[in-house]
């Protein structure tokens, strides 16, 4: 005997940072909501598959995690950012003149944003969709097919579950089963570069600093944690060549530590191993675009980037509050046409400039062209030195219009 069909509002495909922030978002709005994923999400840092990477939530962010009632869960693990230092290091000690620091105090009275780890990100998501009445959390269950029409989505998930719902938003990562099941297609560039994510401790305080460090091969960044063990602590995307990351991944965690050490340019002493090593490709996706029949396409569903200047995870909120926006606005009209038209237009321009901008700053970061290196540093002195200049791309970065 088959299955009989469950009836949802909304069926969010997807259990990372950003799919539970929909379906919690969605769910303290009112909606019923399933949320599933294949993979049970890993909340230890210690623990196999664990996510190292961390996520800056950029200012916008706070309200959208304010209002899906996750940021009291948050904000005793989150770590201020106050300052984004950018130096162009070359291929040797940074030059003088050569750090450039944007300083939220500029532009607001509040920090840039709130970095955490991406593991404990999880643990807390998931400890808020449980005592969500509205949500239905189903770890370990993935979308197995997906079936639309006019007035609503037929999806089977991989236990054999049957769910009726009005709107499927694809949260299911750069390689979205869903997005393939709807047959909207993706523009994916590579770039050769994998990215290393981990913890270190180093003697010199951060002070709130977030550090992107430029030379060729890739930006090495270094973005302020809570202290661990009374020393300061942060998170470390490093991104390389692919031979030369999986190289240092495979290190020793002593020459590791004198590598990263060296790249860091010594800025906050020597760096000292606090976790695992985890290796990410890096590449940049954009969907042609971001709706079809009743189906949404959210984060890295609909765009990923490289990692720089905190973009990818805010640019996914972006996406939840502007869908949450126009579901609340049109609660009978969930998931129909005119709001999914509507969310693609909305999204549409700003996305694809994000892209292209991070494309182009990664780009500029892998070049190991001199003239190129010069250019860049001329073109960051530029930006930082102009004061209007340094403001507008400051309250670009955090999402203003």
């Amino acid at each position: 005997m088959s299955a009989a069909t469950e009836d949802f509002d909304i069926l969010v495909s997807g259990g990372g940072v950003a799919g539970m922030t929909a379906a919690a978002a969605f769910g303290a709005a009112g909606f019923q909501v399933i949320c599933v994923d294949p993979a049970p999400p890993v909340t230890d840092a210690e623990a196999e598959g664990a996510d190292l990477r961390s996520t800056a939530f950029l200012q916008p962010a706070r309200k959208v995690l304010e209002a899906a009632g996750l940021w009291s869960r948050l904000a005793p693990h989150a770590a201020a950012l106050q300052v984004m230092r950018i130096v162009e290091a070359g291929e040797g000690a940074p030059e003088q003149g050569a750090v450039r620091d944007f300083d939220a105090a500029d532009i607001s009275e509040e920090p840039f944003g709130w970095n955490l780890p991406n593991w404990l990100l999880r643990r807390e998501m998931q400890a808020r969709l449980e005592e969500m009445p509205g949500v239905d959390f189903r770890p370990g269950t993935g979308t197995a097919s997906v079936f639309t029409r006019e007035g609503e989505a037929r999806v089977t998930l991989s236990d054999g579950a049957r769910i009726r719902c009005r709107l499927v938003i694809a949260a299911d990562g750069r390689n979205s089963p869903v997005r393939e099941a709807v047959g909207v297609p993706v523009h994916t560039t590579r770039y050769g570069q994998k990215a290393l994510a981990l913890t270190v401790t180093h003697p010199i305080p951060h002070g709130n600093v977030s550090t992107e460090i430029h030379r060729s091969g890739g930006p090495f960044t270094m973005v302020p944690l809570p202290d661990r063990d009374g020393l300061p602590h942060s998170a470390v995307v490093w991104l390389e060549a692919g031979p030369r990351a999986l190289d240092l991944a495979a290190m020793a965690p002593a020459d590791l530590e004198r590598e990263m050490s060296e790249r860091s340019c010594h800025l906050f002493g020597p760096l000292t191993l606090a976790s695992q090593v985890t290796v990410w490709p890096i590449i940049s996706q954009l969907a042609a675009r971001l709706w079809s029949e009743r189906v949404a396409l959210v984060a890295e569903a609909a765009h990923v980037v490289p990692p720089i200047g905190a973009q990818g995870l805010n640019m996914s909120l972006a996406d939840m509050a502007c869908l949450l926006d126009l579901a609340t606005a049109r609660h009978e009209g969930l998931g129909d046409a005119e709001m999914l038209q509507s969310y693609h237009r909305k999204r549409w321009s700003d996305i694809r400039l994000r892209v292209a901008g991070i494309d182009a700053l990664n780009r500029s970061s892998i070049t190991g062209v001199p003239a190129l290196q010069r250019l860049r540093h001329l073109g960051m002195q530029a930006l930082h030195d102009i004061r209007p200049l340094r403001r507008t791309l400051m309250q670009a970065g955090l999402g203003a219009r």
